[in-house]
């Protein structure tokens, strides 16, 4: 298996599958804890990453490297705003990397997840709780 991906991955699954189990387990794990912290999210191949979409904007990605996983919260204005939860781990404006042996905690990822939603939600100037609008049907 190879470290990551070499062709482009049509879904998650695809993109998963092409990982080493370490590798894989790890982001499975991280997949989860995405979902559970935004459960409205939808999984999507984003700039050939996983990635989870919300109310049409990218919400994170993440992946592999050769000898890493990363997340990418999406805003680096989210990774400043949690430096200190992320002192311990090797982070660039927009990037969380970390080794497949020492994953990020569900913990920490339902937090940045959660100021993501938040971050969107502002963005659009709703609440982070408020479901997505829908279409009115007109009746004729």
């Amino acid at each position: 298996m190879s470290a990551h991906p070499k062709t482009r991955a049509g879904s998650v699954d695809d993109y998963l599958a092409a990982l080493t189990p370490p590798q894989r387990n790890t982001l499975e794990t991280l997949r989860r804890a995405i979902k559970a912290a935004a459960p409205r999210a939808e999984e999507c191949i984003s700039y050939s990453l996983p990635a989870f979409r919300l109310d049409g904007r990218v919400l994170v990605h993440f992946g592999a490297a050769a000898k890493r996983c990363s997340f990418y919260p999406g805003s680096g204005a989210t990774v400043a705003a949690h430096a200190q939860l992320l002192k311990d781990y090797d982070c660039s404006k927009g990037t969380i990397r970390f080794q497949p042996d020492a994953p990020l905690p569900g913990s920490l990822v339902r937090i940045l997840v959660r100021a993501r939603v938040v971050e969107i939600a502002a963005s659009r100037g709703q609440r982070e709780d408020a479901a997505p609008r829908q279409k009115r049907r007109q009746v004729r």
